[in-house]
């Protein structure tokens, strides 16, 4: 499957994030887009969440709500405005109060540069991982452990920077990661629809993958497309 997908066979090669702003990748602009982009990025279309977040950098008065230190002090009614123009945020006060909270997270704890959150956690992904999660209420929606691990993960394939211990990324098990499982068999249905389920498919993942070449992390981009474009064979 993974040799399909770099073959361009599995029925997409563009994913989501790939409309992003044509930033130099080792920016801190880049940084902070993926940062907060991400953190509206739960049960929605992600192609559409990205479009709206690129759309809202490119407008002049809109590509402030980017900047972390700018967003933690603006008035909610502000930020109402400017984040619901091209629909990054659909919901007036919890995506508001998410992005707002996530700003105030990486001023609070990187004086508002998230670079420096990952300077300070020596650009280890376990270590950054740990400490997004721990300071889950600074960081809501982001510190999930689907989301948190698909935004390291994110990084590792947008940015330049010396992110290490990639194989501490378990794969982020969305909706198409747990299709694509069940479709090859690696789980059930049953299975899926528990309430473990998501943490059963990234275990089933991890042992499959034990002693290959590949991380489970490797497989999110085959799997994710190969289940949107309807499984083709």
């Amino acid at each position: 499957m993974h040799k399909n997908w770099q073959r361009g066979k599995l029925g997409g090669e563009t994913m989501p994030e790939d409309v992003h702003p044509k930033l130099d990748r080792c920016s801190h602009g880049l940084l902070h887009y993926l940062t907060l982009g991400m953190c509206l990025n739960y049960q929605r279309n992600s192609y559409t969440l990205w479009q709206a977040c690129t759309k809202t950098y490119y407008d002049e008065t809109s590509c402030w709500v980017f900047e972390p230190e700018k967003v933690a002090t603006s008035d909610v009614e502000t930020l109402r405005a400017a984040l619901p123009k091209y629909k990054v945020a659909l919901q007036p006060n919890k995506h508001i109060d998410n992005w707002q909270r996530v700003s105030g997270g990486i001023v609070k704890y990187g004086t508002g540069n998230m670079f420096n959150i990952l300077t300070q956690n020596d650009f280890n992904i376990a270590k950054i991982r740990e400490f997004i999660q721990t300071n889950r209420k600074d960081f809501p929606y982001l510190a999930g452990d689907k989301i948190c691990n698909y935004w390291l993960f994110v990084l590792v394939q947008y940015m330049d920077y010396p992110l290490t211990n990639r194989q501490a990324l378990s794969i982020a098990p969305d909706t198409h990661i747990m299709q694509a499982s069940v479709r090859l068999g690696l789980i059930s249905e049953d299975v899926a629809a528990s309430a473990k389920g998501q943490i059963l498919c990234a275990d089933a993942w991890v042992k499959l993958l034990a002693g290959s070449e590949l991380l489970p992390i490797d497989m999110h981009t085959p799997l994710w497309l190969w289940s949107r474009g309807g499984f083709v064979e």
